[in-house]
């Protein structure tokens, strides 16, 4: 692996690179929603189990947010624009320590939540199963993250972040990012299924400030993200955070081990949102669109 340390987009880039920005964000949010929310309410309402076309309707869900970013890219930029888009998914050359980041993060952040854990309770939390098979799980999952990262972060993000800032950005995709799983909650065969959504959507926004901060340290690559996306689904369960009983979607009574979770992550995060306002208060330009 090349140890080429990659860095954000400096004004000059983000100026130079203006043209691939266009396009409307609020575009891109209501078409990825349409598109999920119409296959994901009808299988909280209408699947009370588990089924093949349940689980194609939520899977294709998942992908709304790349073909809403495909879409919208090449109408207004065309097959340059979606050549672009697409190539920022190779874009792995960066140094090893952030894979290392990508891949440990959220498992340290789970394995650091064990520990507060038996100190504040003086019991170990409940570790997850066939802990063994994660690394493979990550590996084989990262590919499939590019249907939801090449929204998000190839879309989103680098408009959001000319707009509002870099910090701003990563906090308000993460609350839309949480917002659009909302009917995953009602799902009855989901292991979401009555759990605490603000809870979530805590623990989420938090994510997408760690993502933000990892795309912009490695250039505006998805395949960092997507890779982190990937360790993120797969390390969750290293312990369990799951209520029981559900207090409903809108309850509050997450599991001690959410709750400890979503503390260390704002913990980290807000170490991440400093860094952001730091590194755009010397630059003029902001972050702009990373290099394509």
């Amino acid at each position: 692996m090349t140890e080429v340390e990659s860095t954000p987009a400096s004004p000059e880039a983000s100026r130079s690179a203006a043209p691939a920005l266009r396009g409307s964000v609020l575009g891109f949010f209501l078409l990825t929603f349409a598109i999920a929310w119409a296959c994901y309410i009808p299988v909280a309402v209408a699947f009370p189990v588990d089924l093949p076309l349940a689980r194609f309707l939520v899977l294709f869900g998942t992908f709304a947010p790349s073909m809403a970013a495909l879409l919208l890219t090449a109408k207004a930029e065309g097959t340059p624009g979606v050549r672009s888009l697409l190539g920022r998914v190779g874009q792995g050359q960066v140094a090893a320590r952030w894979y290392l980041f990508a891949i440990g993060y959220f498992a340290a952040i789970k394995l650091t939540v064990a520990v507060v854990h038996r100190l504040a309770t003086g019991a170990w939390p409940r570790f997850g199963d066939f802990l063994y098979v994660i690394p493979f799980a990550i590996v084989m999952s990262t590919p499939a993250q590019v249907g939801e990262e090449l929204g998000w972060r190839g879309y989103a993000l680098p408009r959001l972040a000319r707009r509002l800032g870099l910090a701003p950005a990563s906090i308000l995709l993460g609350v839309i990012w949480a917002l659009w799983h909302l009917p995953l909650f009602y799902v009855r065969w989901a292991e979401t299924f009555g759990q605490s959504f603000p809870v979530y959507a805590i623990q989420v926004t938090a994510i997408s400030v760690a993502i933000a901060w990892l795309w912009a340290q490695t250039g505006g690559s998805l395949l960092l993200p997507m890779l982190f996306h990937a360790a993120v689904n797969n390390t969750k369960d290293i312990v369990p955070a799951v209520a029981q009983p559900a207090s409903g979607p809108f309850g509050l009574n997450g599991s001690l081990v959410s709750w400890i979770g979503a503390a260390l992550l704002w913990t980290c995060a807000l170490f991440f949102l400093a860094w952001m306002v730091r590194t755009e208060s010397r630059r003029a330009g902001g972050y702009g669109a990373p290099p394509g």
